[in-house]
């Protein structure tokens, strides 16, 4: 695996152990303004100049079962501050003599600092502070080198430090909300150990890829496959800002986006002074995907069709050498887990799989950048909030949100009832309190009385969620009298349609899609 970075003068390498709590680390040093990097305890890079600091992640393995690679902290201890976080404090121990072995009663969920000794990394913390444990083994005894600065009722060494280094470890989780004073704990590592000097931001991101565009593409021409999303809309406008009309943005109409959506992104796209090619290729996409029921033969189609007509456009271009996209940072720590390729669980990314005789070499602006970093950078570049805070929306777009096979007429109901509800959570001043919305066609055919006819007509299902990143969901609990009123504008205005119902499933175990 192969981690492309930015320049930064200084950040701090988080080695991940396979804890679902990694990326939180991660996320909370750059609210600190500090840059940060994860890779696999099994793919660690050799140590570099703009490394500062190192934070060795939780696990849900244990140091005594050999499932993981034995990583040499000689290398960084003492040359380095450095912090372990739960498993990687039972590593710290355990690779120094100390003993860590199965907890008695598994120490899981909120604890209280019983003992807080006096050390930078407690520095403004108080007694009784709240923290999240999560573990199933505990550090029995410690080295004669290390000292115990904290400790719970239950769990004797909850936070240690190695005598004459600026080595801390502790066997909570400062990352969670949980823990109430862990930023505080964060902040004393970069700030008050580490001496960083917590220059990261959205500026500060913008110079320095910028020249580091302008450095890589030099005067080679670039093409952008826009998808209207967040993502790729920003990879644009940096790439502009660093390399202007060379970039040539392709913005491809699936016959699968929403109710006018082709329209009012490609105007907005040239008011932004894009380079923009929009293409008309409904009929194709639809045609394509006639009879065919299953999701995942869905997204193959959508992804072999946009490759397809990407490809072709692309070679109108003429003499493009770089083809940019906007891979995000999840995408980049996902792609390989710390025992091994993740599995897929669904294919198709946009611009995914394009065929090797385009012989195009790949840039990725974003790609260190996670989802809330992207929107603070559009913001810094000046980009319209309607395009920064639209919601998610599939690639494969409305296609894994008619349930069945794809026909126009299913299409057209879809977006005219989803136009309804994504309408009035704006006008109704709910739209920016829920991650994704969306409406779902149901297969379902129901009984139904309009006026004096009896109806047998379609169903239609609306899902709304709240979420940080996506990767879990709850249900939102938009106000009923709110849903009544979306149901019957959808029932008297879409032709097709006598049902609506709401999804109030989470995820997990849903999925926020039904797709």
């Amino acid at each position: 695996m192969k981690f492309a970075t930015i320049f930064m003068e200084e950040k701090v390498l988080i080695i991940d152990f396979g804890s679902q709590y990694t990326q939180l680390i991660a996320r909370r040093l750059r609210e600190l303004h500090v840059y940060s990097e994860i890779y696999p305890c099994t793919h660690i890079p050799p140590l570099d100049a703009q490394t500062k600091a190192v934070i060795l992640s939780g696990s849900p393995y244990s140091v005594n079962d050999g499932l993981l690679p034995n990583v040499d902290l000689s290398i960084y201890r003492g040359k380095l501050p450095l912090l372990g976080v739960c498993y990687g404090a039972q590593l710290l121990a355990n690779q120094n003599g100390g003993f860590v072995v199965p907890s008695k009663i598994r120490e899981y969920g909120r604890a209280n600092l019983t003992r807080i000794e006096n050390s930078l990394l407690l520095a403004d913390i108080q007694m009784g502070s709240q923290v999240w444990m999560s573990h199933g083994d505990t550090i029995q005894d410690i080295p004669e080198n290390f000292e115990i600065i904290a400790s719970t009722e239950s769990v004797k060494v909850a936070a240690f430090k190695i005598k004459e280094e600026d080595t801390y470890a502790i066997q909570f989780h400062p990352e969670v909300t949980h823990s109430t004073d862990g930023q505080t704990m964060l902040h004393n590592f970069v700030a008050k150990i580490a001496k960083l000097k917590q220059d990261w931001t959205p500026v500060h991101f913008i110079e320095n890829t910028t020249e580091e565009l302008k450095s890589k593409l030099g005067n080679d021409k670039v093409i952008l496959g826009l998808s209207g999303g967040v993502d790729s809309s920003v990879a644009a406008v940096l790439l502009k800002a660093a390399i202007g009309n060379q970039l040539t943005g392709i913005f491809i109409d699936n016959g699968l986006l929403r109710k006018n959506e082709f329209e009012q992104v490609l105007h907005a796209y040239k008011n932004m002074g894009l380079n923009v090619v929009g293409v008309d290729s409904r009929s194709r996409f639809i045609e394509a995907l006639k009879g065919v029921s299953d999701p995942e033969q869905k997204r193959k189609i959508i992804g072999r069709v946009f490759i397809e007509v990407f490809d072709e456009e692309a070679k109108k271009v003429g003499d493009a050498k770089w083809l940019a996209q906007g891979t995000i940072y999840p995408d980049v720590i996902e792609s390989v887990s710390v025992k091994g390729p993740s599995a897929t669980i669904k294919s198709h990314h946009n611009v995914g799989g394009l065929p090797e005789n385009m012989n195009l070499k790949v840039v990725e602006p974003l790609r260190m950048l996670f989802k809330d970093e992207v929107r603070n950078v559009g913001t810094a570049l000046g980009i319209d909030p309607i395009i920064l805070q639209r919601h998610p929306f599939p690639g494969p777009g409305l296609a894994i949100r008619i349930l069945g096979d794809i026909t126009n007429e299913k299409v057209n109901i879809l977006q005219e009832a989803d136009h309804i509800f994504i309408s009035e959570l704006k006008d109704k001043g709910h739209y920016g309190n829920v991650w994704q919305a969306g409406a779902i066609f149901l297969p379902v055919q129901s009984v139904g009385v309009m006026g004096d006819e009896r109806t047998y007509e379609n169903a239609i299902c609306l899902r709304a969620v709240t979420s940080v990143d996506g990767m879990t969901a709850d249900f939102c609990h938009l106000p009923h009298d709110f849903l009544g009123f979306v149901a019957n504008r959808i029932i008297n205005e879409v032709k097709g349609i006598n049902r609506v119902v709401y999804d109030i499933s989470s995820k997990p175990p849903a999925t926020i899609e039904w797709e």
